[in-house]
């Protein structure tokens, strides 16, 4: 199986702090692949570097054969990595569909002349982008709630439109940021299903930044455990579960000669 996301020697300094130092992976196409840790621990500052907006002091990140670090956001879109956002970032104020169609703009070809002219490809493209749009609101299990403004959508709808944005620049890769983050238990499980339907309908790689480590460890192929920015695991669910290190870093130092793999995963 061939690698599509490759993190050589990734180093990403803020001043004296070290958010990242020294991290590599390596993210094979189809997987779905966790990054976990404590808060702090580097998992959000490394998918900016992977999406640009940080550029790496050191080290090198490869998409699909090529060196992606340092390129400007716009321009990784445009090669097939797109994510979420801990924090939910939907335009409130547009609606279901309006934010979706934004999520289109890597891929348009006509230009703003077109458009205030309203010529007849500005207008082909836009009924085709509206009809895209209104494809992955239906396949994210959003249909009929076109018309809603994004804030009126109840939290779990906006997390799948925010989805569902991402998915309109047709990534390869898509990066989610704590996807299950306030949900209650049915919301979480629907998420998890909803994750897996993306991979194996879509055909999408997906990394993942996950603190419910019922969620991780029941859906990722790979995981990589951060720490104060450095890697101190690497590998399936069944082998972190019983890794000390890993207790060590969530729960303290002592826990992991007192925690038995089964509790270590649901804490």
């Amino acid at each position: 199986m061939a690698a599509i996301l490759t993190a050589e020697t990734v180093t990403k300094r803020f001043g004296g702090l070290v958010a990242v130092n020294n991290l590599s992976l390596e993210i094979q196409h189809g997987q779905i692949y966790s990054v976990i840790g404590p808060n702090g621990a580097g998992k959000t500052t490394f998918f900016n570097c992977v999406t640009g907006f940080y550029t790496p002091e050191e080290g090198k990140i490869i998409f699909n054969g090529h060196e992606i670090q340092g390129l400007s956001t716009d321009r990784v879109t445009r090669m097939g990595i797109s994510r979420t956002y801990q924090n939910i970032r939907l335009f409130s104020n547009m609606t279901a569909l309006e934010n979706i169609m934004v999520g289109e703009h890597p891929h348009l070809k006509t230009f703003w002349a077109d458009a205030v002219f309203d010529t007849p490809r500005f207008r082909k493209e836009e009924q085709q982008a509206l009809a895209e749009a209104q494809r992955l609101l239906d396949f994210v299990g959003l249909k009929g709630l076109g018309d809603h403004l994004a804030r009126n959508l109840p939290y779990g709808a906006q997390r799948r439109l925010e989805v569902a944005r991402a998915l309109a620049s047709q990534p390869k890769l898509l990066l989610l940021d704590e996807p299950t983050a306030g949900m209650n238990p049915h919301e979480t499980g629907e998420m998890i299903a909803f994750i897996q339907m993306l991979r194996d309908k879509l055909g999408i790689t997906i990394l993942l930044i996950e603190h419910d480590m019922k969620v991780v460890m029941s859906i990722s192929d790979q995981i990589t455990v951060l720490d104060f920015g450095t890697k101190i695991a690497e590998g399936k669910p069944i082998d972190i579960q019983k890794n000390p290190r890993v207790i060590e870093a969530y729960l303290g130092r002592g826990a992991a000669s007192g925690l038995t793999p089964a509790n270590a995963a649901a804490n």
